[in-house]
């Protein structure tokens, strides 16, 4: 496709069709004071924070399923399974009255060359992995020119959030659902983000490893 053909295209803002005069208003009315919750967080749930400690520590440590134990809210228990890198824990939001909650699969899919790690999970079962925490870490120094990581997670809506497609999976009698709480993703993972900062910054500054000893 050449650039020509792009003024054939509808719904384009760019320079060469609609100049500053007309764009200006048009980004003045997306600035808004408030936003409604569903517009930010309906469809991607995405957090960020900064973390005074080194990227390529903060990479590693994110690597290892295991780290979820220590910084996020619920999830607890990790075991391997039978299938190499799959991990099962039980996720405590979803525990009925005295149980241990639900039963979560976790895949750690990690690319060292972009320092991503995302969290491939599911409640219930472990054959399809459709809830994807998507976690990137830069280099503060790139991007801030300060020493230090950035992480940034972005979770997106998958419409199995809102019908439970395994329902023959699920345990008797448990009173939720894992979309329930999507409207509360973005505070919660804002929550346990704000774990991994003070965990990360805690070794970092005590000059502990920020993978600790019992994940070596």
């Amino acid at each position: 496709m050449s650039l020509r053909t792009l003024d054939e295209i509808d719904g384009l803002i760019r320079i060469e069709t609609s100049p500053k005069e007309q764009a200006t208003p048009i980004i003045m009315e997306r600035m808004r004071s408030v936003y409604p919750h569903d517009q930010v967080f309906g469809t991607y749930c995405t957090v960020n924070d900064y973390i005074d400690c080194p990227p390529d520590e903060l990479f590693d440590y994110l690597t290892d399923t295991r780290c979820l134990e220590e910084w996020t809210s619920s999830l607890r228990g990790f075991t391997p399974t039978d299938e190499p890198g799959l991990w099962l824990a039980h996720d405590r939001l979803g525990a009925g009255a005295g149980g241990p909650g639900s039963a979560i699969y976790t895949r750690t899919v990690a690319h060292p060359e972009a320092m991503t790690v995302d969290y491939h999970c599911a409640w219930d079962q472990g054959k399809h992995l459709w809830m994807i925490y998507l976690m990137r870490v830069v280099d503060a120094q790139v991007v801030f020119d300060k020493p230090g990581s950035v992480v940034l997670w972005t979770n997106c809506h998958h419409p199995f959030y809102d019908h439970n497609p395994y329902p023959e999976t699920a345990p008797a009698g448990r009173p939720v659902w894992v979309g329930d709480f999507w409207d509360m993703f973005g505070p919660g993972h804002q929550l346990e983000l704000t774990n991994l900062k003070v965990i990360a910054e805690h070794r970092h500054r005590n000059g502990l490893p920020v993978t600790p000893a019992w994940m070596r």
